[in-house]
């Protein structure tokens, strides 16, 4: 790498480049966030810096494990093309892995392509259309519990996690937030322990297990419990002729899969339940960071604030939102 003209940090024994790194996010952690959108310097302080001490490509390390970091754009054409297959996926640390178990996204290859095939079935443009009531009821639930509370705090990132959660249990496994609530209270600790694994020490781990890595078991063990629970429920509704089929929500089409007779286009129960955990930790946590941050920007900027309110009330009225709202 040297000789091809890339530098990086030094690599340190045991931790390669991560004490670095974990120092930076704790120094930076410290001091309040200005509102702008100049939010690279605080959410990856250690890249910014060696992007500005290194150039645009340079070489990391996690323990004993050399990253290859590229932000030159020609690059990243290359890599994100990747006609060739010439690039693997991003590494998953094993004890990333075990939590969220093998899915699309480990999968390389048929495996990736059966397992994306269900998946962009199951969020089709016509299947999203369908979707909408659900979404709409959710956000009147979440509204419901706003009333009254004029002048008071929200905790607007919690509330809209809550939606967000409540409107994948309807649209993707036929449930609700309620039913799935111990789903969703462990997708968020098992995130916790699985951002403690991707930045410990590999080394250090093969001497002493450390603590979140036994209540991650802990967690990961009643989180799939969970999961074969609304698992079950479909099953015996389809088998004692309460519904007709599994199904073309999400859980659907993966049930289905399960009991495929051709085995090319068939998947395991241990695949259902990994694809259902990918979904929960992937789905509610992206959505509900993309629409707080919505919130706070719309907060900052009230002339955005009172466009999208004037165009909002142009299109709908009093109404709720429907589809050809949406699509005009």
């Amino acid at each position: 790498m040297a000789a091809q003209g890339i530098r990086g940090p030094p690599y340190g024994f045991f931790h390669g480049s991560t004490k670095e790194m974990l120092q930076m996010k704790k120094e930076i952690t410290k001091r309040p966030m200005n509102l702008s959108h100049d939010i690279f310097p605080y959410v990856q302080p250690h890249l910014y810096k060696w992007t500005k001490t290194y150039g645009r490509n340079f070489l990391m390390w996690y323990g004993a494990q050399a990253f290859l970091v590229i932000s030159d754009l020609e690059m990243v054409k290359e890599v994100l093309n990747n006609r060739d297959d010439t690039y693997s996926k991003e590494f998953v640390q094993d004890q990333v892995k075990k939590y969220i178990g093998d899915g699309l996204a480990t999968f390389r290859g048929e495996k990736w392509a059966k397992h994306r095939k269900l998946a962009n079935f199951a969020f089709h443009g016509e299947n999203l259309k369908g979707m909408i009531p659900a979404m709409v009821d959710s956000a009147h639930t979440m509204l419901k519990r706003w009333s009254g509370r004029e002048g008071k705090e929200i905790d607007v990132y919690k509330e809209l996690r809550l939606y967000a959660s409540d409107v994948i249990s309807k649209t993707a496994f036929g449930s609700s937030y309620t039913e799935g609530k111990s789903i969703f209270e462990n997708v968020n600790k098992l995130i916790l322990v699985m951002v403690n694994a991707s930045s410990s020490f590999p080394i250090l781990r093969k001497l002493w297990r450390p603590a979140y890595e036994i209540e991650g078991e802990k967690i990961e063990k009643g989180f799939r419990e969970a999961v074969l629970e609304i698992i079950k429920k479909r099953q015996e509704k389809v088998n004692s002729g309460e519904l007709e089929s599994y199904g073309n929500d999400f859980l659907g089409l993966l049930l289905r899969a399960s009991h495929e007779v051709d085995e090319k286009k068939k998947i395991t129960i241990d695949n259902v339940v990994s694809e259902c955990k990918t979904f929960y930790i992937a789905g509610h946590e992206t959505a509900t960071s993309f629409l707080a941050w919505t919130v706070l920007l719309l907060s900052i900027h009230t002339d955005w604030q009172e466009e999208a309110r004037k165009e909002a009330f142009n299109v709908f009225g009093n109404r709720d939102p429907d589809l050809d709202g949406i699509q005009s």
